[in-house]
């Protein structure tokens, strides 16, 4: 499977329907050089969708989906992608939750001879992507793993990642990255008070 807008900066991604919410984060302009926005223009979003919509069908043994995407539908799925970045840095700490308002959107839940249980998106254009990514949402959440997607504390950086860490803990996308560079900022501000502390120290009269 690949998911395009999170392989333009990380080499793997989310698999299944986990793999669609990663997917619609990373779709905002990052990384270095910088990446455009991939919901800013129609062909763009439109060429994004398809693809990351094969991968999704791909990962849930669904059938091929096909959505079509018009100007309309962007200013809708930019704030569906805000809202998400928002909850996410709420649940990490780093926000206000009750700032957070999410959209709501219709799911159909189809119950089968065998018992088992299906939810499938209702609506077209942003409306049945809305259904398709709180839907998974909603499965990831039941499934334990909505906890593991997360968005990278390096402002600089804002990459939607899954935590692999055994106890969750992870904060930054790559620790050897944006880890390394936050944890070098902090020691050198740490550097900086001792200096002036000394120099304070040192001064006359101090």
């Amino acid at each position: 499977m690949k998911w395009p807008a999170t392989e333009r900066y990380y080499p793997t991604a989310v698999p299944g329907g986990l793999g669609l919410i990663q997917d619609l984060l990373n779709t905002a302009s990052g990384g270095r050089p910088r990446q455009p926005d991939l919901l800013a223009e129609v062909p763009a979003a439109q060429e994004w969708a398809a693809a990351a919509l094969r991968s999704w069908a791909e990962g849930t043994g669904r059938g091929r989906v096909r959505l079509t995407l018009t100007e309309e539908d962007l200013p809708e799925l930019r704030r569906l992608r805000e809202q998400l970045r928002r909850a996410l840095t709420a649940r990490q700490g780093a926000a206000d939750a009750d700032a957070v308002r999410f959209t709501s959107c219709p799911l159909r839940v189809s119950l089968h001879g065998d018992a088992a249980l299906t939810a499938e998106p209702e609506g077209e254009g942003w409306r049945w992507l809305t259904s398709a990514v709180l839907g998974e949402a909603l499965l990831a959440q039941a499934t334990g793993v909505w906890q593991r997607l997360k968005i990278c504390r390096n402002e600089k950086c804002g990459g939607a990642f899954y935590d692999r860490s055994r106890n969750n803990s992870g904060v930054w996308h790559s620790t050897r990255g944006c880890g390394n560079a936050a944890n070098l900022r902090a020691s050198r501000q740490r550097r900086r008070e001792r200096e002036r502390a000394q120099e304070s120290t040192d001064a006359p009269g101090g």
